[in-house]
């Protein structure tokens, strides 16, 4: 079952990637990595999600997308989690490109967690239990969010 929500700022879509990521370090004894894989066009809202899950993480500098490096390993000082790695698949021309920066070793450690911009562009390597939020721009203001894990 799907769970919508639509933001009307920039804030309230921030909250919402916050809120997310606390959730998620309150669940044990996962196999592998928590992975999310955000799909959605420019302006949808994937970063600016982002910046509130790092928040939710911990993370205290603020979080830019890795549009030209590409990925972005943030250590953790919390006991659930050991890294946060921030992958943006724009600029990939094929999957094989993400399997190359060691993505399924990453992807193995129980300890990560993995957000990766641009999903849909490397489905096919993204591993079995991604949690898949998609986001719409709708206007210069809103945007729809949309993703079975999350709760309201």
């Amino acid at each position: 079952m799907s769970i919508t929500f639509f933001t009307t700022s920039p804030r309230q879509t921030q909250k919402l990637g916050e809120k997310t990521a606390k959730d998620i370090l309150k669940v044990k004894n996962r196999r592998g990595a928590r992975v999310l894989g955000l799909t959605g066009g420019l302006g949808g809202g994937k970063t600016t999600f982002l910046q509130g899950f790092a928040k939710g993480l911990g993370i205290k500098e603020k979080v830019l997308s890795p549009t030209f490096i590409i990925m972005r390993r943030i250590n953790l000082a919390c006991r659930q989690a050991r890294n946060f790695y921030h992958i943006d698949c724009y600029r990939l021309k094929e999957p094989q490109e993400l399997l190359d920066l060691d993505f399924k070793k990453i992807i193995a450690d129980s300890k990560n967690i993995v957000a990766v911009e641009w999903a849909d562009q490397v489905k096919e390597v993204m591993p079995r239990g991604t949690e898949w939020i998609s986001f719409e721009f709708i206007d210069d203001k809103t945007r729809k969010i949309m993703d079975s894990t999350l709760k309201k």
